[in-house]
């Protein structure tokens, strides 16, 4: 988690919403990393996990990431909670709990619908406080 903290430090010095996640694999190993980059590129779908996933993916050359684990800042919002149950991820480990538009567990929980074809376990609030911290102390520089 501290790894993808100094991730979401990088979206928020270019300006965007300090998020930050990678992925790993079954051994540990980091597969991918990404940060918030949707000012940047002018991409409302560059949120931190999906360029995260991409590049795991990438690096695993497959798009199946069975037994890997998402580590993220922020509480997944419906689009990366469903770009994880897609990849296969096995488990999602969170820092901030998002009360407004997350996906996996607080508002929805999308990640463990019975419906689904495939479920994540979710581990939430790994170093909630810096995580929390991080989104705050930039959301109150902006107003």
């Amino acid at each position: 988690m501290r790894r993808a903290l100094d991730l979401a430090s990088v979206a928020g010095d270019a300006g965007d919403v300090p998020v930050g996640a990678l992925v790993l694999g079954p051994d540990g190993a980091v597969l991918g990393e990404g940060w918030n980059q949707r000012e940047v590129d002018a991409d409302p779908t560059a949120h931190a996990e999906v360029i995260a996933l991409r590049a795991a993916a990438r690096r695993a050359t497959s798009w199946r990431l069975d037994d890997c684990t998402l580590v993220v800042t922020l509480e997944p919002c419906p689009m990366c909670a469903g770009a994880a149950m897609l990849a296969r991820i096995s488990r999602i480990v969170l820092g901030a709990w998002d009360p407004k538009l997350g996906a996996t567990g607080s508002v929805w929980d999308v990640v463990r619908d019975r419906r689904a074809t495939h479920r994540i376990e979710v581990v939430g609030g790994v170093l909630e406080d810096e995580s929390s911290r991080l989104l705050l102390d930039f959301f109150e520089a902006r107003r």
